[in-house]
C-alpha cells in the first residue's frame, strides 16, 4: 500500500490527556477505514432492561444477558464498537424470539463500561470478555466475533477451549494491528507513534479525534493468532463482504486456513461492506448462527 498515511500540517500540535503534545495525522486506507467504520456504526434501540454490571479487571463492565437454551451465544464487538450496535441488538431480539441464551457486553473504555479507551489493548479486552463470560454464563458457548471481536474470540479459544463449541465471524480482523494497520503507516507516522506513545486521527464521525496507541500495537504483536493453528471445536461460519474497504476479503481466508476444524464455511457477499448490517446481511447472520447452534444439538 503506497503511502497510506500522511501528516496534517497544524499551527500547533494538540495536547494529549497526559499533558504532552502529540502528532495529529490524517489516516488513509485501511487504518482510517477501520476506525471510521467503528465510529459510524449505526444503532438500534437497546432492549427495555438496563444493563447489568460486574467488577472487571479494569473497572465495572456493562453487559446484557438473555436467558434461554444453550449453548450461550456470546457477542464480541469490534474496535471502538459497543453492545448497542445494529448486529448486537438484532441478535438480542433473535435470541429472545428463538429462546436462546445470549450475552453481549462492552469492553472497558467502550460503551457503558468504565475505563479509558486509550488504556485498552487486545490483552485487556480479552480479559474483560473472559471475566463477563465467567460471571454471567456456564456451560457451552458459541462465540460471535465482529471485526476485532474475531481476534478476541481466537484468543478466548486458547483460554476457554473446552467450553467453546462453535463460532460465527463477521468481517474478521484478527492480527489487524500488525497485518493491516502497521503496514499502512508511513515511516514518519510509525516513528511518531513509537516516540510519543500515541497518534490522533481526525474523523468526521466524532467530535474528538480517535487515538491509536503504542500499547495497542505492541500488545497486538504479543497476541498474534494467524501464524499458528486456531482450534475451535465445532462448526465455524465466516461472513465477509467483498466490497469491505477495511479488511480485505483475503484476510477472511487466512483465518479459515488457520482454523483446524473441517466444518468451516466462508460466505462472501459481493457488495458487502465492513459493517454487514443491511437487512439481508442480518438475515445471513441469523442463518449462520442457527447453523452453528443446530450443529450442537
Amino acid at each position: 500500500i503506497a503511502r497510506a498515511i500522511s501528516t496534517v500540517v497544524r499551527s500547533a500540535p494538540p495536547v494529549s490527556r497526559v499533558g504532552m503534545t502529540c502528532r495529529t495525522v490524517r489516516l488513509k486506507g485501511m487504518v482510517r477505514a477501520i476506525i471510521n467504520a467503528s465510529l459510524r456504526n449505526d444503532k438500534r434501540p437497546m432492549s427495555d432492561s438496563s444493563p447489568s454490571y460486574i467488577d472487571g479487571p479494569s473497572g465495572r463492565l456493562a453487559y446484557a444477558h438473555v436467558a434461554g437454551a444453550g449453548p450461550t451465544l456470546v457477542w464480541l464487538g469490534g474496535f471502538r464498537s459497543d453492545m448497542a450496535g445494529t448486529k448486537a441488538v438484532y441478535l438480542d431480539q433473535w435470541a429472545r424470539t428463538h429462546n436462546r441464551a445470549y450475552l453481549r457486553f462492552d469492553y472497558s473504555g467502550h460503551g457503558q463500561s468504565e475505563g479509558d479507551f486509550e488504556d485498552g489493548c487486545l490483552s485487556s479486552w480479552t480479559d474483560d470478555a473472559e471475566a463477563v463470560i465467567n460471571a454471567a454464563t456456564d456451560g457451552p458457548l458459541v462465540l460471535i466475533g465482529s471485526s476485532m471481536g474475531a481476534w478476541v474470540a481466537c484468543l478466548l479459544a486458547r483460554r476457554l477451549t473446552s467450553r467453546i463449541k462453535g463460532a460465527v465471524f463477521i468481517a474478521p480482523a484478527p492480527d489487524f494491528t500488525e497485518a493491516l494497520m502497521w503496514p499502512s503507516m508511513d515511516s514518519e507516522t510509525r516513528e511518531t507513534l513509537m516516540r510519543e506513545g500515541r497518534i490522533e486521527e481526525e474523523t468526521e464521525y466524532a467530535d474528538e479525534p480517535s487515538v491509536i496507541t503504542k500499547r495497542l500495537i505492541e500488545d497486538g504483536r504479543d497476541n498474534l493468532v494467524l501464524h499458528e493453528p486456531v482450534t475451535i471445536d465445532g462448526p465455524v461460519r465466516i461472513l465477509q463482504g467483498m466490497a469491505d474497504p477495511d479488511v480485505p476479503y483475503a484476510h477472511a481466508f487466512r483465518l479459515a486456513e488457520a482454523l483446524t476444524g473441517d466444518d468451516v464455511m466462508v460466505v462472501m457477499t459481493k457488495s458487502g461492506d465492513h459493517r454487514l448490517s443491511t437487512d439481508a446481511d442480518l438475515q445471513r447472520l441469523a442463518g449462520a448462527v442457527e447453523s452453528v447452534v443446530r450443529g450442537q444439538e
